[in-house]
């Protein structure tokens, strides 16, 4: 950037012609250019001490890489400490690349939060665990920041997976081996935690980073492992860190992770690569040579083929050897049921994984399918059938008493049953026939008509159902219901929220009341948030709109007829009932001349409790007939 020199601001328009666009470019590149008699003049002549340039740098934040006592002056001409740049970003955080101790503790000192964050979720604290800052890092830690904090993002980037990170995890994937061990042994780090792509310490540190060396890589590795780090974790393309290591070429790591016990030798990655497959790839004979002694698989994969096409005769030898074989490749005709999960599951079933008895799956982001409170539920096989797996611990009682509550499903119509189940390594694997959508996606996704008489008579059957069983469910909503391929609804209870009734009433009454909800909610069409969702939404035009108003009224008064009665309410019945109805009425009034004998003598039809609503009938008739 050119230098701001005194001729140029001489031969500048006055300040009264200058743009404030202008004086804001000059103010910044001085600050930048560390010209602070320019930069002074500038604010004279009506220059704005907050203005922004590119990318929204205020004065102060460039100031912050260039000179503390620019910093100073500009804070005592009133800058603003909490202005942000378009990214979210402050002084502050800029302090916190800059690694500047003195600048950190001024911006404390005049009002800066000290877990404060840009757009991206990049605390201070992150940014010098980013920028290996370690005297940064431990200032801001002995003034309160938080060093298990993760990365905080906007909805739609969680949905994009990104953000969730914390310092440590920073520092483990720029290879900063010091600043990890202050976090680790100084400042208790929690080794464990992993970001929205479910990425530990140790992976990130495996991971390949434009600064760090192979070297930083394998110290932070063998020091997460001596501190108990899990070794399980996967990154985003679902490689293991045993897979990383052997991408790394690192035979000492591969050595370390096998020592630990813990490690599946034969896990693969998305595309269905071992840590063997992918020593061979590397043409790594001394780490493929430690897998195949340690009992990796040599049936996984045409290894044979990859040796050879590497012309790595001495690599073929050792996994012949082995028992390794060519095998010719041969297309499979496998087609999957679902639509919405055809291309996981064709892939699912084309890689290879470890199995587990019948059940082949794998537990990586990109097969998850949701998110329970008790952890992501995946899609698997089970020989060749389509499932939802949940893992739980076996030993857990809480797990067994699920796997009861599951079996007493078997002979219900729309609860969600057990389909199978394995059980390996202390893990229980619990089997679902697959649903293509819930509740939710179903409506708002679906661009044809709906019947949703026909969805709320399942929804209703499911909940009484599940009160039949001893059972209410406490967290009824649309995310609950699941929909498979033929439109069947079934309700599903994997948080495991549902209470014993034991003559409890108030836990029906709230099973009752979130149906009250359901029902306003499938008659809108899923076109209002469920929690947000009232009797006003609905037109007073809609079809049936004064039976399903009567059915909602019924459902929040907690109707002591309960669901059995009110599966039968008028909002559900058919056209010929309705006329049957009618009819009924119309024969006992036409011939009376009295309307109170009519209303005294009227029997409601049997199954029929809705007095109300029966007797605005009642009324209409008369008045009709009457005209």
């Amino acid at each position: 950037m050119e230098h701001t020199t005194q001729s140029q601001l001489e031969a500048s328009p006055s300040s009264s012609t200058a743009t404030a666009e202008d004086l804001a470019a000059k103010l910044n590149a001085a600050v930048r250019n560390e010209e602070i008699e320019n930069v002074k003049e500038l604010l004279e002549r009506g220059a704005d001490v907050n203005s922004k340039v590119e990318s929204g740098w205020t004065p102060l934040q460039s100031a912050v890489h260039v000179n503390e006592d620019l910093v100073r002056f500009l804070l005592e001409k009133g800058a603003d400490l909490h202005a942000r740049k378009d990214n979210g970003g402050t002084a502050f955080t800029e302090a916190g690349i800059e690694g500047n101790v003195r600048l950190l503790e001024l911006f404390l000192d005049h009002g800066s939060d000290i877990n404060e964050h840009d757009d991206n979720g990049f605390t201070a604290f992150m940014e010098a665990a980013w920028y290996g800052k370690e005297e940064a890092l431990r200032f801001l830690h002995s003034r309160g920041a938080d060093v298990n904090l993760r990365r905080v993002v906007s909805e739609e980037k969680r949905k994009l997976n990104k953000g969730g990170a914390t310092a440590l995890l920073d520092a483990c994937r720029e290879g900063h081996t010091s600043v990890v061990k202050a976090l680790v042994q100084d400042m208790n780090a929690d080794l464990n935690i992993c970001d929205n792509q479910d990425r530990n310490a140790l992976i990130h540190a495996l991971k390949s980073s434009r600064n760090k060396t192979v070297e930083s890589a394998v110290s932070i590795g063998h020091f997460l492992l001596d501190h108990g780090v899990d070794v399980n974790s996967r990154d985003e393309n679902g490689k293991t860190a045993l897979i990383l290591a052997a991408e790394m070429k690192s035979l000492d790591l591969v050595k370390a992770l096998l020592d630990k016990g813990e490690i599946d030798i034969d896990d693969a990655d998305d595309e269905g690569n071992t840590a063997l497959m992918v020593a061979v790839m590397k043409n790594d004979y001394n780490i493929a040579k430690l897998l195949c002694e340690k009992g990796a698989r040599t049936d996984v994969g045409n290894l044979i083929e990859v040796a050879n096409r590497n012309r790595a005769s001495d690599l073929a030898k050792l996994l012949l050897k082995h028992k390794a074989r060519f095998v010719p490749k041969s297309p499979t005709g496998w087609e999957p049921t679902s639509k919405r999960w055809r291309n996981h599951l064709k892939q699912l079933y084309e890689i290879y994984r470890p199995m587990i008895g019948k059940l082949k799956i794998f537990q990586y982001i990109y097969y998850g399918i949701q998110n329970t409170s008790q952890g992501s539920i995946y899609l698997g096989l089970y020989g060749d059938t389509e499932v939802a797996v949940k893992i739980g611990c076996h030993r857990d009682t809480e797990e067994d008493k699920e796997k009861r509550f599951l079996e007493q499903c078997g002979n219900c119509k729309h609860l969600v049953k057990l389909f199978q189940y394995e059980k390996a390594k202390g893990c229980l694997y619990l089997c679902f026939p697959l649903w293509e959508k819930n509740l939710e996606e179903y409506l708002q996704e679906s661009e044809d008509e709906m019947d949703y008489k026909g969805i709320l008579k399942m929804i209703f059957q499911a909940v009484r159902e599940l009160h039949l069983l001893g059972f209410a469910h406490q967290d009824l909503c649309p995310s609950k219901f699941l929909i498979d391929l033929n439109g069947t609804i079934y309700l599903a209870d994997f948080d495991n929220r549902r209470k014993l009734i034991e003559d409890k009433k108030e836990l029906v009454n709230s099973d009752l009341e979130a149906l009250s909800r359901l029902v306003l909610y499938v008659i809108r069409g899923g076109k209002k948030p469920f929690e947000k969702i009232s009797t006003k939404d609905v037109a007073t035009d809609s079809p049936d709109y004064e039976e399903a108003l009567d059915l909602v009224k019924s459902l929040g008064s907690h109707d002591e007829r309960g669901l059995e009665g009110l599966s039968k309410h008028p909002f559900f019945w058919s056209k010929q009932i309705r006329f049957n109805f009618l009819k009924n009425i119309w024969n006992k009034i036409k011939d009376c001349h009295n309307q109170e004998t009519v209303f005294k003598n009227f029997n409601t039809p049997k199954g029929v409790a809705y007095l109300q609503w029966t007797l605005e009938v009642i009324l209409f008739s008369l008045d009709s007939y009457e005209g």
